[in-house]
């Protein structure tokens, strides 16, 4: 029994011994120990206690930083270098990739550097030699840390993990919290780069990003580029529209290094948390105008307003500008300079309000383009309705006092005397009916605007205005030249007849173009109403008593109905420019797959309120040679009409560097990428597009 006993006894202490020594035993750990310094604390950390089975382990190198501190990512900046990791000394270690959660900016004594602060988990992929079997780690470190200054350190740390099964560590939730963060490709956070683009300098470059943001709009959006070595990038020169961000990057280039445009480059976008990343070859500025930067764009801006003034929708500005010229033949030059300065103020004025319209509603996110107000009924009546009466008080049917704004806004419009407001009119009413021309220049400078920011969108559209008033301006600079007119007499009337029919065939443009928007039911009641409008002005100015009465109350009401009837109908969306079964409508989907196929795609985007369009179509498109190669080679011909307001279109074309129509590209297996044609079209063009999009033997021109 003692012996019994005692063996009892000896039992029982030897199992408490053990059960202590297991206590006291460290627990198979998933992260290495603290490697500690001043300014910060470093470990490797695994996300499963044990190897598991899988052919790859989920590892992070975490960094706790003291405040104020920073270490360095990949591509330091200008100053610092990157974390390194060497991991020899490791078994059954095949390799271990190191990845990159998107930096912060740092601006210190100006140098741009890129890091880390307060705390980071760079993320590690590796892969075992033999899956299944244990793996032990062995990372040296070189890294660097500063503040104001900067320290250089190493570390080697160590971490086992054991066979077993891959039970999740209570570091895994932290290692994917930062893998989250590593840049993909966009889709996943909602962004998305449309355009990167070079302009050559003399002292280096400039790099344009145009990017998007699908989920929500921007809030801090920044671009850092990594490109060759020697290659230098300044911080970003941000331009904020909403979900839309525009972002201009100075580059210095070393000496012979190859050019930025045949360079490919490694573009980083974020935005707050979101991230995404994208090796990218920048092309040419849209247009291929812009070397210059914004002077250039001015320059081209300033032409194209001039140019407008010839283009065939800006026919209404001809007709106005000729009977101000009229009415003033023999007037001193002090009233002849007040009258023609008042209409170019007019036509600058209504510019920047169009550009102040156009940068409120792109930092809005909305869409916007060139012209787009035409595809809004209302502003199709209005305008309609403010024609209309410019024509009739070039009948002379305001000789009577009109109601309210009506007679304010169009009596004496031309510089009769005390009209000062009137002329001003002139000038802004002249800009509202130019906006849907597209002439050369007019839509590659808009375009440069538009996808910039505030300052660029003025200074555009006030170098348009400026060139749409020169000629007003002219002759406000040498009043002189007014007296190499006729002398006012008879036949005047005559030329203000002819005026008056011009602007009344612009009103029925109008109302053609509501017609395209709402139906022709809608449009054919308006035009109606304009006709007793005119009859109502005429009525007002002979008739007396009762008669008078009712001839004013049939032009409020005619007035009333054109303005109200745009707002009650429903747009028609059962008409289409399509004119025969030779063109197929635009989807921009099926472009890359008809490409792949082997085809040539000829995009065309028109709508109905674009003069400059039809002048495309009736000269070039609708041509024997441009028609026959088309059905020779079998081009899949697409045609997206704009008349309408159309999402898919606005974003294709900003996609593009364009916000106005016309627009045409040709796409095909030597241009899968399209090859943009200038607004005017001309036939040797579009078929040498044709060919070089097609990659195949020349295409001989024929004659129509």
């Amino acid at each position: 029994m003692p012996g019994r006993k005692l063996r009892h006894q000896f039992w029982n202490w030897f199992l408490a011994a053990l059960l202590t020594i297991v206590a006291a035993a460290p627990a198979v750990a998933a992260s290495s120990a603290w490697a500690e310094r001043d300014q910060l604390r470093v470990r490797l950390i695994a996300a499963t206690e044990a190897v598991g089975e899988a052919d790859t382990l989920r590892l992070g190198l975490e960094f706790a930083l003291a405040p104020g501190w920073k270490t360095y990512w990949r591509s330091p900046g200008d100053a610092g270098y990157p974390i390194t990791i060497d991991w020899g000394g490791s078994t059954n270690l095949a390799d271990a990739s190191l990845l990159w959660p998107a930096p912060h900016r740092f601006q210190l004594f100006g140098l741009e550097t890129f890091g880390y602060e307060d705390e980071v988990v760079l993320p590690i992929v590796a892969r075992p030699e033999t899956p299944g079997e244990p793996i032990e780690l062995r990372a040296h470190l070189r890294y660097l840390v500063c503040e104001e200054i900067c320290i250089p350190y190493e570390e080697t740390l160590s971490l086992d993990l054991p066979a077993g099964v891959a039970t999740p560590a209570a570091e895994a939730q932290q290692i994917d919290r930062y893998v989250a963060l590593v840049p993909g490709d966009g889709r996943a956070v909602g962004l998305a780069i449309d355009a990167f683009e070079v302009e050559e300098t003399g002292d280096g470059a400039v790099l344009r990003i145009r990017a998007r943001s699908d989920l929500m709009p921007f809030e801090r959006p920044d671009a850092i580029v990594e490109g060759p070595a020697g290659y230098g990038f300044s911080a970003p020169e941000v331009s904020l529209g909403g979900r839309t961000a525009a972002l201009r990057i100075h580059v210095s280039v070393p000496a012979g290094a190859t050019p930025v445009g045949e360079t490919p480059f490694t573009v980083t976008m974020t935005d707050g948390a979101r991230a995404m990343e994208a090796v990218l070859t920048p092309s040419p500025v849209a247009g291929g105008l812009f070397a210059g930067g914004l002077v250039a764009a001015l320059a081209a801006a300033l032409l194209g307003g001039l140019i407008l003034n010839v283009m065939p929708c800006v026919l209404p500005v001809l007709a106005m500008k000729l009977g101000g010229v009229l009415g003033l033949g023999g007037a001193e030059r002090t009233r002849i300079r007040a009258a023609f300065l008042a209409t170019a103020a007019g036509v600058v004025a209504t510019f920047l309000v169009l550009a102040a319209v156009l940068i409120g509603l792109k930092a809005g996110g909305a869409a916007i383009g060139w012209g787009v107000q035409f595809q809004q009924p209302l502003f199709l009546a209005v305008m309609a309705l403010l024609v209309t009466l410019f024509a009739a008080n070039l009948m002379g049917l305001f000789d009577i006092p009109l109601p309210g704004w009506v007679g304010a806004l169009g009596a004496r419009p031309f510089g009769q005397p005390g009209s000062r407001l009137g002329d001003f009119a002139t000038g802004a009413l002249a800009t509202l009916l130019a906006t849907p021309c597209s002439a050369p220049f007019v839509g590659t400078a808009v375009g440069f605007a538009l996808a910039r920011g505030p300052g660029e969108i003025l200074a555009i559209f006030l170098a348009l205005g400026i060139g749409l008033a020169v000629p007003y301006l002219l002759v406000a600079a040498m009043p002189a030249l007014v007296r190499f007119l006729p002398k006012p007499g008879r036949w005047m009337t005559a030329i203000r007849a002819i005026l008056a029919l011009a602007l009344l065939g612009t009103a029925v443009w109008l109302v053609s173009i509501l017609a395209a928007e709402l139906g022709d039911a809608v449009g054919f009641a308006v035009g109606m109403l304009l006709l007793v409008l005119l009859l109502g002005l005429l009525g007002a100015s002979r008739f007396a008593g009762r008669s008078r009465l009712f001839a004013r109350l049939a032009l409020v009401v005619a007035a009333l109905g054109i303005l109200t009837l745009p707002v009650v109908s429903a747009r028609d969306d059962s008409r289409a420019l399509i004119a025969d079964g030779s063109w197929q409508r635009f989807e921009e989907s099926r472009i890359p797959g008809l490409v792949g196929d082997g085809k040539v795609v000829f995009v065309d985007v028109t709508a109905e309120w674009c003069i400059t369009c039809l002048a495309n179509k009736r000269l070039v498109l609708e041509s024997a040679a441009v028609r026959d190669e088309l059905a020779r080679t079998g081009t899949v011909a697409m045609q997206g009409d704009w008349t309408s307001p159309d999402a898919a279109i606005q974003a294709y074309l900003a996609r593009h560097g364009r916000y106005g129509i016309p627009f045409n590209a040709v796409y095909g297996p030597a241009a899968p990428d399209g090859i943009l044609l200038p607004e005017l079209l001309t036939r040797e063009a579009v078929l040498a597009a044709l060919r070089q999009a097609r990659g195949g033997p020349d295409i001989a021109a024929g004659a129509d």
